[in-house]
């Protein structure tokens, strides 16, 4: 079900690139399907007998792609799927073929509702936050859907700064309960013995939890998005601001119902918050014109009443609870939609200028009238029958819980206050204002709604079976006496009398409007507050001022680490280091007790050499000097390599040194010559002793860290495995494609970026410019370092490059094919020769590598860059055109190659029925040669060694040639 939703969500926007607006039929059978399979689903059973789905994704971890569908789950993905499945009906009519950014709102739509359903089901508590914040995302995507309205793009960074801030901490809430319970699943986590004696640490995590369940559900202080994130396109109103999304924080609540029976001060807390959004939310809904605003804040209150009574954790709460979060879905998610009908087609939510629209669309005044009056409770709909409920359990709970609802009451009566002004302005007669021009409205508009606000009264008939579905949700929680009920005609007890209250005190205020409104304005903090009073009263204005602190903070504290200095960065990393490392040394053993002086006499020579070099390295005013001494070092450690056994690493060591000094050399075409003189003598000292006391605490800390093995090495047992399982006799190069072929996979994706990365530094128009042959080369051309107004080598005019058939006997000879394109005094003929009888020996050397290495020392890597220094010595004898004649292929081109090699590597396995990235050595008779065993890691590491002949080719491309380019360019133009 799940996977039907991303595919769904993937191909939204091409089918509405087909199809139009009529793409959101077919989206549309994704969740209705969905909630078909659930309605074959008797939640009643599920108590007994959850279905459960569970996937490895991190094994090492204990991480499962878990799902679990029990009663809570059921109910919320009914909601998720049907409303949903709805929602996306009600988009084809709504939206028109030539709406902006439409196929990317159909395919983020459907993604949220499958990430939704996906958050309800979830098991895993890593799964859970995992889809907690894709909802986020896309609800971030969604408010901002107007991208070019100021209004939506802050309305959704609002939402989605809120909602993430929250999501962090119950992360952390989430994770210090599964170590607590000793599981990642949260039906485990949820039934652990650890709530019998719930300490503080418990509390602490179920403390953070909520935090991310307030802010997804908007009670106080962080209200203000949900009214924010009304600048987005109606049915996201209805579908993730009404029956989805928002809810997700009452069913964290619920979810942790059994848990929160043994932390009453926490339930006191929800009740207290949920309360003061409720009034909050509700006294705010009086004070709006524009409809979908009004229902905006009726959707703060009516979500601050659902977390009051749901955080109270009893089996009648979480009863009453339930059945409110139903009616909520179905009173609220059509009243959104039928506020987008009033403003797609009479052009205005304002409800002082709509004037006489129930004459010209009555049935779309009736859904909204019966789900207004749901929504107010008003008897028999469905509204009342779970309102009535959550009455009775507030008072049969006794103690504060009555307190609680006498605030509920209060909150109830600013509910029928906002229902009706709802009503009056969306379909009564402004005063002053003419009526509205009749429309006409398809049935497909209004269809939608009106089955969603039948469920106001279908559910109250079948008030029954509702009550058998959330009494199993309710059943996680032990019933303590008599429980609640949801019937049409309660008792009469204290609970009914609350509902007549609330009513009547309703109608009074509703006949008492403009008195209330001239009161509420009178006592409006807007009147009386000054600016910096308001930034403390109002949440949204205070939510600002703490973006700007936070902004200013910034840009204080960040230049004091971050000066665009490498120096200095680096300076920062190395002392912080150092304070790190120094007072756990001070604490140890001055020496390891079985430290060994050193292994090999050669040693002695070797390490004074590397020592000596890095000093004149740091010493150097010259920057080529420092380059030359830099790789005296790498090669004193390849020598270090090479006398400890490990050939194979030594041999990578010098060609990466000598590839590394290659590059660094054409870099320093473009840099001065010297270094800058620093002006103070105590700046000098300071880096000297930051370099020196790092070098003691690096080599300290590797002594320490030798000496720390607890366990055997794993070089012996390499050895055996690479044979047997490799099926080679070079455990380095076996382990590198074969045991760890996911960390080189990862290292040559690095090499990949960091290539294109150069690259993109150096050719600011484009990727690669094309490939120049000499046979393309003009005689007008540039040449380098060519004055503009010398004559062109008349051996350059008389070059030709065809063959001898073609050109005849004006053809020259040259030892290079380009050798020609360099000015006289930039050739080097000896180097020349050199290169030519060199180039293909290095070539042949590195094929040997690539192919011996799983025997001997070499491999792809080391290959590789045998093959990139080839091509560096091409270059460097001939100039870029002779680059170009030894490799005439884009190094794009041979980088990709190289990766799909490695990633058919490891997908040919699995399409042969294996796994991924499985070992296979078939022997072949080869005559003269006899067995040959081809090893599939051969084909990683063919893909391994094009990789770096790529990266190479790039850097010469893009270091080389390309700056060759500017300096002819530069040197015509002087």
């Amino acid at each position: 079900m799940l996977l039907a939703y991303l595919v769904a969500a993937l191909l939204g926007p091409g089918l509405v690139r087909a199809m139009g607006r009529g793409a959101f039929f077919l989206l549309a059978a994704v969740p209705g399907a969905s909630a078909v399979w659930l309605a074959t689903i008797d939640p009643a059973a599920l108590p007994e007998a959850p279905l459960d789905a569970s996937v490895p994704w991190v094994p090492a971890l204990g991480i499962d792609l878990a799902f679990r569908l029990d009663p809570l789950s059921w109910v919320m993905a009914m909601i998720a799927t049907g409303i949903g499945a709805l929602v996306l009906l009600y988009c084809a009519r709504y939206f028109q073929d030539n709406e902006p950014g439409l196929g990317r709102f159909a395919g983020v739509l459907t993604a949220f509702a499958g990430a939704m359903v996906a958050l309800v089901l979830a098991d895993d508590v890593l799964v859970l936050y995992t889809f907690w914040e894709l909802t986020t995302v896309f609800s971030y995507l969604l408010i901002g859907h107007y991208q070019d309205k100021q209004a939506s793009r802050r309305a959704a960074l609002n939402a989605l700064i809120s909602t993430t801030a929250g999501g962090l901490a119950m992360l952390v809430g989430l994770l210090m309960l599964a170590a607590a319970a000793g599981s990642l699943r949260i039906s485990t986590i949820v039934a652990a013995p650890i709530w019998a004696d719930a300490g503080p640490g418990l509390a602490l995590a179920v403390l953070l939890i909520l935090a991310g369940a307030a802010t997804k559900s908007a009670l106080v202080p962080t209200h203000f998005w949900l009214p924010g994130a009304m600048a987005a396109p109606t049915p996201v109103s209805a579908y993730l601001h009404a029956a989805a999304m928002v809810k997700a924080g009452i069913y964290l609540i619920v979810r942790l119902g059994p848990a929160l029976t043994h932390l009453e001060a926490i339930s006191v807390l929800i009740a207290v918050l949920g309360a003061a959004t409720m009034l909050l939310g509700g006294w705010r809904a009086l004070r709006q014109t524009d409809l979908k605003l009004l229902l905006a804040y009726g959707t703060v209150s009516q979500l601050g009443f659902l977390s009051a009574v749901a955080g109270l954790a009893t089996h009648d709460a979480l009863l009453a609870a339930m059945g409110m979060l139903v009616a909520h879905a179905v009173f609220k998610a059509p009243l959104f939609m039928v506020v987008g009908i009033i403003d797609k087609k009479f052009g205005s939510r304002d409800l002082r200028i709509l004037s006489g629209v129930w004459r010209v669309a009555p049935v779309v005044a009736l859904i909204g009238v019966v789900s207004a009056a749901s929504m107010a409770a008003v008897p028999p709909l469905f509204g009342f029958v779970a309102k009535e409920a959550l009455y009775a359990a507030l008072w049969e709970g006794g103690g504060w819980r009555r307190l609680l609802l006498a605030a509920l009451v209060a909150g109830s009566i600013l509910t029928v206050a906002y229902s009706w002004r709802f009503v009056a302005g969306a379909f009564g007669v402004a005063p002053g204002a003419p009526p509205v021009q009749r429309a006409r409205i398809p049935a497909l508009f209004w269809l939608p709604p009106a089955v969603v606000a039948l469920g106001s009264v279908a559910l109250a008939a079948a008030s029954g079976r509702v009550e058998e579905i959330v009494a199993a949700v309710a059943a996680a929680v032990p019933a303590a006496g008599e429980t609640v009920h949801l019937a049409v005609v309660p008792s009469p007890g204290v609970p009914l009398l609350a509902s007549v209250l609330t009513l009547g005190l309703g109608v009074v205020l509703c006949v008492a409007a403009r008195p209330f409104a001239r009161f509420q304005k009178q006592v409006s903090p807007q009147r009386w507050a000054g600016e910096e009073a308001l930034d403390r009263i109002d949440a949204e204005r205070g939510f600002r001022r703490l973006l700007r602190k936070i902004d200013s903070l910034s840009v204080a504290v960040t230049p004091l680490f971050q000066r665009g200095s490498l120096p200095y960065t680096l300076g920062t990393m190395l002392l912080v280091l150092i304070a790190v490392v120094v007072p756990v040394a001070i604490t140890l053993t001055p020496v390891p007790t079985n430290l060994v002086l050193f292994h090999h006499p050669l040693e002695l020579i070797v390490l004074p050499v590397a020592a000596l070099a890095a000093v004149g390295a740091a010493r150097s005013r010259r920057r080529l000097r420092a380059v030359f001494l830099i790789s005296v070092t790498g090669y004193a450690v390849a020598m270090l390599f090479l006398v400890a056994g490990a050939p194979d690493v030594a041999t990578t060591q010098v060609l990466v040194e000598t590839a590394m000094t290659v590059v660094l050399v054409l870099v320093l075409r473009r840099l001065p010559i010297h270094f800058s003189r620093r002006p103070l003598r105590i700046g000098a000292w300071g880096r000297w002793a930051i370099a020196v006391t790092t070098a003691v605490v690096l080599c300290g800390a590797t002594l320490y860290g030798a000496a720390a093995r607890s366990g055997p090495a794993l070089g012996p047992g390499l050895i055996e495995a690479a044979y047997e399982i490799g099926g080679g006799h070079n455990a380095v190069n076996v382990a590198l494609v074969d045991a760890r072929v996911w960390d080189t996979m990862g290292e040559i994706a690095v090499l990949l970026v960091v290539a294109t990365g150069v690259a993109s530094l150096v050719f600011v128009t484009r990727r690669e410019p094309s490939i120049s042959r000499v046979r393309d080369l003009d005689p007008r051309a540039s040449i380098w370092r060519r004055r503009s107004d010398a004559a062109l080598p008349q051996n350059a005019l008389d070059f030709d490059a065809r063959p001898d058939d073609v050109a005849g006997g004006n053809r020259w000879r040259t030892w290079l094919s380009a050798g020609l394109t360099l000015a006289p005094e930039r050739r080097m003929v000896i180097l020349e020769v050199v290169t030519r009888i060199a180039f293909p020996l290095m070539m042949m050397f590195s094929l040997y590598l690539l192919m011996a290495g799983h025997n001997h020392p070499g491999g792809g890597f080391a290959g590789g860059l045998v093959a990139g220094l080839a091509l560096a010595l091409r270059y460097l004898a001939g100039g870029r055109y002779e680059l170009s004649e030894a490799a005439p292929v884009q190094a794009g081109f041979v980088l990709g190659s190289g990766m799909v090699l490695a990633v058919a590597a490891g997908a040919l396995p699995v399409l042969l029925g294996g796994s991924v990235f499985a070992t296979a050595t078939p022997v072949l008779e080869v005559p003269l040669l006899g067995e040959v065993h081809l090893p599939s890691a051969l084909l990683f590491d063919t893909g391994v060694y094009l990789v770096v002949v790529g990266v190479m080719l790039d850097f010469l491309r893009s270091l080389g040639a390309q700056i060759d380019q500017q300096q002819e360019a530069e040197s015509d133009a002087g």
